[in-house]
């Protein structure tokens, strides 16, 4: 799928540094980059959901214990 990313100068010039740094294309920072937040986002929600379920199976007994 392709789309367009539209970046303010200030992000353009700092990204293209990186990738002069690095070696790698802008394409291949950006790519990264989104593959990072979506893994980090994703442990993020697995850990909410199982903090849910456990506050659930737990609720009874974490009452008794006050």
């Amino acid at each position: 799928m392709a789309m367009n990313l539209r970046l303010d100068d200030r992000q353009a010039e700092a990204l293209k540094h990186q990738a002069e740094l690095e070696g790698r294309s802008m394409h291949a920072i950006v790519l990264r980059a989104v593959d990072e937040y979506l893994a980090r986002n994703a442990r993020e929600a697995m850990v909410r959901e199982t903090a849910v379920k456990e506050a659930v199976k737990w609720h009874e007994l974490m009452e008794r214990l006050k």
